[in-house]
Order: structure tokens, then sequence, then C-alpha cells
């Protein structure tokens, strides 16, 4: 259920609601569910989904018509229990993770992951509202600024070269300044090469 989630961005009410024959794993894998509003949408499946989802069905056989995520009486879902299956999830993983012990991870948290994976992989704001079933591309806008937000915060963790306080302009040691100096005094003409070069200006 999970990997499902973070690929295709569903949401919950969505996710409980997919029966067997939602899912496609043939060629062109795809998973379909009636979103807000009634409103339909197909999303593709990459190999990795449709690899789990076969293992899945192979254990959890069904009519077509049968729950994809069914109780163990065979009914859909409810939300609380897939939010409870999501929190034993990530606390599980904070074992592994131990960053993960100070976030609150929710179904939500999952489709803005599968959101933010979308946008970083530089796909167009437009293809991302229809991929989560937004009916309004301002609600999509919230991930742009999400991304936004996570950018400055990493340029405010960059701190300039040298001391508080200093601007951290470069500054040459004295080696190189006397160094710099020598190139300016080789290309400067001797009183003698002055003298010659006067001399030989022609006259008016």
């Amino acid at each position: 259920m999970f990997a499902l989630a973070i690929q295709t961005g569903l949401r919950i009410t969505e996710l409980t609601s997919l029966t067997i024959t939602d899912i496609h794993l043939g060629v062109g894998a795809n998973v379909y569910c009636v979103g807000k509003g009634r409103k339909q949408r197909r999303t593709p499946l990459v190999p990795r989904t449709v690899e789990i989802l076969q293992n899945w069905l192979t254990h959890q056989p069904g009519d077509p018509t049968s729950p994809l995520f069914p109780t163990s009486t065979g009914r859909p879902l409810s939300r609380d229990a897939v939010e409870h299956r999501v929190t034993l999830t990530a606390t599980k993983a904070a074992q592994h993770c131990p960053s993960l012990a100070s976030k609150t991870i929710t179904v939500h948290t999952l489709r803005h992951t599968a959101a933010m994976r979308l946008l970083h992989a530089g796909v167009d704001i437009t293809v991302i509202a229809l991929w989560l079933g937004h009916e309004q591309i301002t609600t999509t806008n919230i991930y742009l600024h999400a991304d936004m937000t996570q950018k400055e915060q990493a340029i405010a963790k960059t701190n300039p070269i040298g001391p508080p306080g200093e601007t951290g302009r470069f500054k040459p040691d004295d080696t190189l300044m006397a160094f710099l100096n020598n190139l300016w005094l080789c290309r400067q003409p001797t009183r003698n090469q002055a003298t010659t070069s006067q001399n030989t200006q022609p006259s008016a």
C-alpha cells in the first residue's frame, strides 16, 4: 500500500476504495481511481510498484470487485486503520533512520512525497496537478512553494568563509602581493628605454 501511495500520490480515501479490477499490471500498467468531485483518472505505475502489487495479489487473491487492501473480514480498510499502519511502519523505520522519530508521518505525507519527487524530477506543475487530481493548479502550487522554502533553508545554512563580521572578501598575503608587484615593475620601461622612445618619435 505504501509503495503505491508514494508512487501515485493517491489520497487515503482513494487508496481504501481501490478494488482489484482498478489495478492494471500489464502493458501500460496503471491504477484507476475516482477522486474528489467524482473525477476519474489513471496514474501510471513504475516497474517496481508493479512488482510489489503482483506479489501482493499473489498472497491476497480475490475476485475483481474485492478491495485491493482488505481487512481480515474482507472489507475495505478504514481511514484510521491505514493511518495506524503508517504510524507502525514509521516507528519501525525510525530504528534505522533516527531522524524519522521526530517527524509526524501520515498518508498525506506520502502524497506530498510523490508530488515533491515529480517536482524535483523537473515535471511541469500542470502535469503534477493532473497526477494528483487537483481541480485547481493553485493547490498544486503549495508544493512549489514548499520546494522553494527548502532551498531557502539550505542557503541559510551556508556560512561565509572567515570569522563573523567579515564580508568574506579575498585578502592576498604578502608573498602574493610581492609577486604581483614584481610583475608590475617588470612591465614598466626603464629610464633609458623611455628616453630612447622619446628620441625616436617623429618630429611634427
